[in-house]
């Protein structure tokens, strides 16, 4: 077991991105907080599934080119292969939970 405070960790871009929580061995948990007009770079995971809670603000989802919209309440799950990016257009920070399984270190493709 171990506890710890969100406090305790930082986003991977300083102010935004990525903040775990949790990373393996066998899954992530995360917060992703995208900032107004941030995007996500579009990637793709060929093994890790991944789900994104979205906790406050509104995300636009783009998931193998069909764009959803997400509000505070909405859950998304995305399952390996499906090619993903999320758009904040609004002007507040937008702040998703994360999770991703199984952990697989590197399992990130950027896609132009």
């Amino acid at each position: 077991m171990f506890i710890l405070n969100e406090a305790d960790r930082e986003y991977r871009h300083g102010d935004h991105g990525p903040k775990y929580l949790e990373k393996g061995p066998r899954m992530n948990f995360g917060i992703v907080q995208i900032l107004p007009g941030g995007t996500v770079s579009t990637h793709v995971h060929k093994i890790m599934q991944e789900s994104f809670f979205v906790l406050d603000g509104v995300v636009e989802a783009t998931v193998d080119g069909k764009t959803v919209v997400l509000r505070k309440g909405d859950y998304i799950h995305l399952e390996p292969a499906e090619v993903h990016t999320f758009h904040n257009n609004s002007d507040v920070n937008a702040r998703m939970i994360v999770t991703a399984a199984p952990f697989v270190d590197g399992d990130k493709e950027e896609v132009k």
